[in-house]
């Protein structure tokens, strides 16, 4: 691939990456680990932006640019649930980190007419994106739907993140999985060949069934039916698509008995606690149809 031109846009957001990073430093958090990577990394970017013929590429670009996206919002969410997410200020400053992690996807498809997100970031960091803005999402609603006057109030907006969580999670967890069934995979024991099919390679991508099905759970008790518009789940689809309808119990149910049956099976002596994911199940299953 040619060398990136470094247009406008790029060198805008990575000037307002720099003072996002200026604003922890100058409030004394300059020991903080994932702030001392995400500086390493934005000295690296500049060096590369300001060399006039390198061999930065636009994948290697934006890849540094997503690694320090994540590191600095990373530090930013923990804040945020170490305060128990402040009611006067929470609301926006989750809205503003999910709107920075989608930046890098943004980028992509307004610096190159012929690569997909999935093919510049790689699978790792695209993962940890939808990943990062799913979880966050989830940390969010599990702490406002406790607050009575709040849920009173913001029913609908409870809804919408919900349904943006999911859509987060169940696309994070798309992007591994086989599209063939049959395929053949060589693997030392059937249960590695299982979950290699699944897509499941880390205890991230039980989590994130996990924290679907709590979600869809409290999307049917909280704020009703669901079937919201959503985004389409397809990682592959070249853009957001078309809104097709969420319906809360079934993709509950569908991501939690998938979650059983990889714990109960191939994971059955890693000690993965299935109670609560079965209570959901059959709270779902009692509901009226």
């Amino acid at each position: 691939m040619a060398e990136v031109a470094f247009s406008a846009d790029l060198q805008e957001r990575l000037s307002g990456l720099k003072a996002r990073l200026q604003r922890w430093s100058r409030g004394g958090r300059t020991d903080d680990s994932f702030l001392m990577q995400a500086s390493a990394t934005l000295e690296r970017l500049t060096a590369l932006s300001e060399e006039r013929r390198g061999n930065c590429t636009l994948p290697k670009f934006l890849q540094l640019y997503t690694q320090a996206v994540l590191d600095i919002t990373y530090f930013e969410e923990n804040q945020l649930v170490d305060e128990e997410f402040p009611e006067e200020s929470s609301l926006q400053k989750v809205e503003e980190l999910i709107n920075v992690l989608s930046e890098p996807e943004i980028l992509v498809k307004a610096n190159s007419t012929s690569q997909e997100p999935l093919s510049v970031l790689g699978t790792e960091l695209l993962e940890c994106l939808y990943w990062r803005r799913g979880a966050l999402l989830y940390m969010f609603c599990h702490t406002v739907k406790g607050r009575k006057e709040w849920l009173t109030e913001k029913t609908d907006l409870l809804k919408k993140f919900l349904s943006e969580g999911i859509h987060y999670l169940v696309t994070m967890l798309g992007f591994r999985c086989s599209d063939n069934a049959d395929e053949e995979v060589s693997f030392g024991d059937a249960d590695t060949a299982r979950l290699i099919h699944e897509g499941i390679y880390s205890d991230t991508h039980l989590l994130a069934m996990m924290y679907c099905g709590e979600m869809c759970y409290w999307g049917l008790k909280y704020c009703g039916e669901g079937k919201d518009p959503v985004q389409s789940t397809d990682p592959r689809s070249s853009s957001r698509g078309p809104t097709t309808a969420l319906d809360f119990r079934e993709t509950g149910a569908k991501m939690l008995q998938k979650y059983n049956t990889v714990c109960e099976g191939p994971l059955r002596l890693h000690d993965w606690d299935t109670k609560n994911a079965k209570r959901i199940l059959n709270y779902f299953q009692h509901l009226p149809a």
